[in-house]
């Protein structure tokens, strides 16, 4: 798998397996764990989950730039980690919400999220920089060697950054599990089991008491929610007992972010050496450069950002629909699927299982067309991936429509028919597919294009687009409430497509400037 690759590019990989493990176990829980620790709605919630996420890419453009003005990448990386563990350890404190601190908490709360943030800011995207450095060097290496080696140094780039990802989402499978099991091992450990539906309502008894609406259905879910045959005796102590158990077990869970930050900042402390150092070598080529080289360097910078921005203006589309798993996607495994013995956050692993698995079959087809001297290009490779996008999202649609499911508002109030876990495994199948299109060639791309001057920027840019697209993320969840679902699914279809459309249009341009 990694010969011919770079030999930094393991090392790399594993510093960033270990930083997506922690902040993948906090990515999977945290919608659901704003609603059940501060009884917010999901609309709300989700608003905050969208400025979190989008926080994340847009600071990593205040990453890059200090990365690529101190052309100190490593340090920045370094720093990163420090930073985003300093953010889990405030996460990791159980204290429990109620109406005299939330005035505080909340605000706390959001404050470590944006600790986090601007941690991976400064670390993700230097870290993908730093990888298309290293294929850089590979190819200067290569072009002394002829233009055949150079060939198939260049073939080299979108396949490294496909094993790169793969790495990112082995995190992304185990990290999952480990909230949803540390919270019901806790849960059980105080003769309690988990309900997902019971803190919405235990949040409702606390603010209206015996007057809430669904009273006895609070009363029956309680009782079942325990290991004593004995009924409750004190429902209201009941109700914040339940409500600080269960999120204790989720607070724990970011002791092991910060324990995987720690893991991933010793392995890259251990293995910096291995990776390229930038400043000396745009150093030097500065000293080459004509006035006439200077101009034409200029245009070709010039022509390459504008392709950068049309690749990104696809892909604020792509993660704006992709991102839904863990907002309104997330919801529907809740609501919709029929999973009693799963937490609805466990679901989420199915995408970064899938990522390792298909990962290896993408690449051993895109091997084999090479060998036959079928080369497909980045840009029309994202293109693709818009449209496999665009089919997760039909037979979500068609599924919804023909099923005659409600709004998810009308089917918590009145009940609905619950769909086996097979829609999941297909849903999260042509996601995935479609991510492996977009996200690793995405990155593979920008290092394409990115002036040498500018490469965390460039990567920032990149992750900026995805921040956009983040900062949308609340529409999913207002459109799953407020329609039947099959017109929320069919909306992000329309997205797809119309997008796969548009990259289409702009493929030739696109390979005939950045010759991808």
């Amino acid at each position: 798998m990694f010969k011919g690759h770079p030999k930094g590019l393991l090392a790399a990989a594993l510093s960033n397996m270990g930083e997506r493990f922690g902040y993948y176990i906090m990515n999977a829980v945290l919608v659901l764990f704003l609603c059940s620790k501060f009884g917010l709605s999901e609309e709300t919630s989700s608003l905050v989950y969208s400025f979190f996420y989008a926080g994340i890419y847009i600071l990593a453009l205040v990453g890059g730039m200090i990365a690529d003005k101190t052309q100190n990448y490593k340090g920045t990386i370094m720093a990163g980690l420090m930073v985003m563990a300093a953010g889990y350890v405030v996460l990791s404190i159980p204290i429990l919400a109620t109406d005299g601190n939330q005035g505080w908490l909340l605000p706390l709360t959001c404050f470590a999220l944006f600790v986090i943030a601007f941690g991976n800011g400064l670390f993700k995207g230097n870290l993908q920089a730093i990888v298309g450095q290293m294929y850089d060097d590979l190819e200067a290496e290569a072009a002394k060697k002829g233009e055949a080696a150079l060939k198939e140094a260049k073939s080299k780039r979108d396949s490294g950054f496909q094993i790169f990802y793969v790495f990112i989402n082995i995190g992304g499978v185990i990290a999952p599990f480990v909230a949803p099991l540390l919270r019901e091992w806790w849960l059980k450990a105080h003769d309690m089991t988990y309900n997902a539906q019971l803190p919405a309502l235990c949040h409702d008894f606390n603010a209206n008491g015996a007057e809430m609406a669904n009273f006895d259905k609070f009363v029956e879910t309680a009782n079942g929610a325990t290991l004593s045959d004995a009924p409750i005796a004190d429902i209201a102590t009941f109700s914040n007992d339940y409500l600080q158990i269960f999120n204790e077990g989720i607070h724990y869970s970011f002791i092991a972010s910060v324990a995987a930050m720690l893991i991933s900042l010793t392995i890259f402390i251990s293995t910096r050496k291995k990776f390229p150092t930038p400043a000396k070598k745009v150093a030097a080529a500065n000293v080459t450069y004509t006035p006439e080289e200077r101009k034409a360097a200029a245009k070709e910078i010039k022509q390459r950002l504008y392709a950068l921005f049309a690749v990104l203006g696809i892909a604020i589309f792509f993660w704006f629909a992709f991102h839904q798993n863990g907002t309104s996607l997330s919801m529907f495994a809740r609501d919709f699927v029929k999973s009693d013995s799963v937490a609805p956050e466990v679901w989420q692993a199915l995408n970064p299982f899938y990522v390792i698995v298909l990962t290896p079959v993408i690449m051993y087809i895109f091997g084999a067309l090479a060998k036959r001297n079928i080369y497909i290009s980045t840009p029309r490779k994202i293109a693709i991936g818009m449209a496999i996008a665009g089919m997760a999202y039909l037979f979500l649609a068609g599924f919804s429509f023909v099923e005659g499911y409600p709004s998810a508002s009308d089917a918590r109030a009145n009940g609905v028919e619950l769909a086996g876990p097979w829609v999941l495994f297909v849903l999260y199948f042509f996601l995935t597919v479609a991510e492996l299109f977009i996200s690793p060639l995405g990155l593979s791309f920008v290092s394409k294009v990115a002036p040498k001057h500018m490469l965390g920027l460039c990567q920032g840019l990149w992750l900026g687009a995805t921040a956009v697209g983040n900062l949308l993320l609340w529409i999913g969840p207002l459109m799953y409430n407020a329609v039947p679902i099959w017109i929320c699914w069919t909306v992000f279809l329309a997205v797809c497509l119309i997008s796969m459309g548009v990259m289409l249009g702009m493929v030739k341009w696109l390979e005939r400037v950045t010759n991808a």
